[in-house]
C-alpha cells in the first residue's frame, strides 16, 4: 500500500478523487493541460494495486493510436508485465479485435481486410464504372463522406434508402448498396463497419454481449466529447451490466462535430447515468493564467456547456496579442516582423512555431518566411502509411491473407510493372463476375490459358 500512497501523492486533490472514485458511472471534465492522461492511467493502476481488479476486466479506449500507445506505456512503467493483458486502443482497433473472434456470428471470415479512406475510394471508383456514373459528377470522396456518417448514425443502405428525399441522396443510397455489396465481395470491412457491426453483433446476439459485459467490468473511454452516436450506443451496451464506466473530456474542446461528433454524449451523461459523479480537472499545467483567462473569456459564450474555470500556479505570463490584418500577404509580413523581433532579442527560431488552420494557409506564410530570410520547417508531412511503398507492401500482405480483396489486388498489380493495362484488367473484371469468381480467381484462369479475352 506504501506504493498506492506514494502515488496518490503525486496527484492533486480533484485528480486523486477521480483516482479513488472507482465504483459507478463517473464523469471527468478534464480541461487542456490539467494531466488528464496521469490520470487515467493513475485510475487504472490504483484498480489493480488497491482495488485488486484483474487487469483481464479493464478496457480502456483512446481516440488515436498515439494516445492508446503513449497509455500501454504509462501503464507498463506503473504496474509492469501485468499492463499487457489490459485492453488498451481506439474504438476501431477494440472492435476489430472483438470481430477477429465474433463475426463468423455474422456470417463473415474472420480474415476481413480493413480498409483506410484510399481504399474505399479506389472500390467506390468500381462501383461507379460498373453503374456507368460519371467521377465529374459524383464526387466519389463526397459518397464515400455521405456513407460514412450515415455509419457513424448506425443508419444501413436500406434506412437510408427509405429516407432519401433529395436526388443526392438516391444516388448515394444506391451507391451505398453497391458498396456494401463489394466489401462483402472482398471480404472487407472500411472503419464504420468495424463499429457498426460490433454493434448489430451485440445486439443479435445477447450472449456474446454478456461475456465482453462480464469480461470488460471497468471501462474507460477518452475525449468523449468527440463520440459519435455509434460509438456512444457501443460503450453503453457494454458498461449496461456493471455501470463501471469512466467517461473523460471536455465539452469546450469538441471539434470534430463535422466528423459526426455529438457534444450531447457528455453534456448528457448525467442524464444516462443519473448516479454519476463528477470530477472536474481544473488545475492548468501547461499555460500562463493570461492564456487561461482568454480562453475563458471566449469559451464562456458558448451556450451548452458545463461550467469549468481553469486556473495555474504558473506565472502571470505576458498579455495576448491580436494583430487583424488586411490581406494574407500582411498577416504573413506581419508574423515575418515579429519573428525577427524576436529573434534578436535572443529567441532561437527553433523555439518558435506558427499554427494554421488548414494546410492552404501555409503558402503564404512559407513566401512570407522566404521573402524574410526566415528558416523554417513544415511539419505534418506524409504519414508513414500513407507513403505509396508501404501500402503497396500492405497490399501485398493483404492479398495473401485475403485473396478476395480486389482493391489490394488492383493496387499491386503493376507493382513492380508487369505491363498488364486498363483493358485487360476490365475483361478480366468481367470474366470474373460473369463466372462468379473473384478476381484473383479470374487472373489465376487466364494464367491457365482460359480466358479468350486475355491474350
Amino acid at each position: 500500500m506504501d506504493e498506492v500512497r506514494m502515488m496518490l501523492d503525486q496527484l492533486n486533490q480533484s485528480q486523486r478523487e477521480a483516482v479513488t472514485h472507482t465504483e459507478g458511472p463517473l464523469l471527468i471534465l478534464s480541461g487542456a493541460g490539467s494531466g488528464k492522461t496521469r490520470v487515467i492511467t493513475y485510475r487504472i493502476a490504483y484498480l489493480i494495486k488497491a482495488k485488486k481488479v484483474s487487469p483481464f476486466n479493464i478496457l480502456a479506449v483512446t481516440f488515436t493510436n498515439k494516445a492508446a500507445g503513449e497509455m500501454k506505456e504509462r501503464l507498463e512503467r506503473l504496474i509492469g508485465l501485468p499492463a499487457r493483458t489490459i485492453w488498451v486502443g481506439t474504438f476501431h482497433s477494440t472492435c476489430a479485435r472483438i470481430l477477429r473472434r465474433e463475426i463468423e456470428r455474422l456470417g463473415y471470415s474472420p480474415s476481413f481486410t480493413i480498409y483506410d479512406e484510399s481504399d474505399q475510394i479506389g472500390l467506390m471508383r468500381e462501383v461507379m464504372r460498373e453503374l456507368n456514373l460519371s467521377e465529374r459528377r459524383y464526387n466519389p470522396r463526397s459518397i464515400i463522406g455521405a456513407i460514412s456518417r450515415a455509419k457513424n448514425e448506425l443508419i444501413d443502405y436500406d434506412q437510408y434508402a427509405a429516407s432519401a428525399t433529395e436526388y443526392f441522396e438516391t444516388i448515394v443510397a444506391k451507391l451505398y448498396k453497391e458498396y456494401q455489396s463489394k466489401l462483402r465481395e472482398n471480404n472487407a470491412l472500411d472503419f464504420g463497419d468495424l463499429i457498426m457491426l460490433c454493434v448489430r453483433l451485440f445486439d443479435e446476439h445477447p450472449d456474446v454481449l454478456e461475456r465482453y459485459q462480464n469480461r470488460f467490468r471497468y471501462i474507460m473511454v477518452d475525449e468523449y466529447q468527440d463520440t459519435n452516436f455509434a460509438q456512444y450506443r457501443l460503450v453503453n451496451l457494454l458498461a449496461s451490466a456493471h455501470r463501471n464506466i469512466c467517461v473523460v473530456g471536455d465539452d469546450d474542446q469538441g471539434i470534430y462535430s463535422w466528423r459526426g461528433a455529438d457534444i450531447r454524449n457528455i453534456l448528457d451523461f448525467e442524464r444516462d447515468y443519473p448516479e454519476t459523479k463528477v470530477v472536474k480537472l481544473e488545475q492548468n499545467y501547461r499555460s500562463t493564467q493570461k492564456i487561461l483567462d482568454a480562453a475563458y473569456h471566449v469559451i464562456s459564450q458558448n451556450r451548452y456547456r458545463k461550467e469549468k474555470r481553469l486556473w495555474t500556479e504558473n506565472e502571470e505570463g505576458e498579455k495576448l496579442v491580436i494583430y487583424e490584418a488586411e490581406d494574407e500577404a500582411e498577416e504573413g509580413d506581419f508574423i515575418a516582423s515579429q519573428i525577427k523581433r524576436l529573434v534578436s532579442e535572443g529567441v532561437r527560431f527553433g523555439e518558435i512555431a506558427i499554427f494554421y488552420r488548414i494546410n492552404a494557409q501555409s503558402r503564404n506564410l512559407e513566401e512570407a518566411m522566404r521573402r524574410a530570410g526566415i528558416p523554417y520547417t513544415i511539419v505534418g508531412n506524409v504519414r508513414f502509411y500513407d507513403r505509396r511503398e508501404i501500402k503497396d507492401v500492405l497490399a501485398y500482405l493483404r492479398v495473401m491473407v485475403n485473396r478476395n480483396d480486389s482493391v489490394s489486388l488492383r493496387r499491386i498489380i503493376n507493382v513492380p510493372p508487369r505491363r498488364i493495362g486498363e483493358t485487360s484488367m476490365r475483361r478480366l473484371a468481367e470474366y470474373a463476375e460473369r463466372n462468379f469468381l473473384t478476381l484473383y480467381e479470374a487472373m489465376k484462369a487466364a494464367a491457365r490459358g482460359e480466358v479468350p479475352e486475355i491474350g
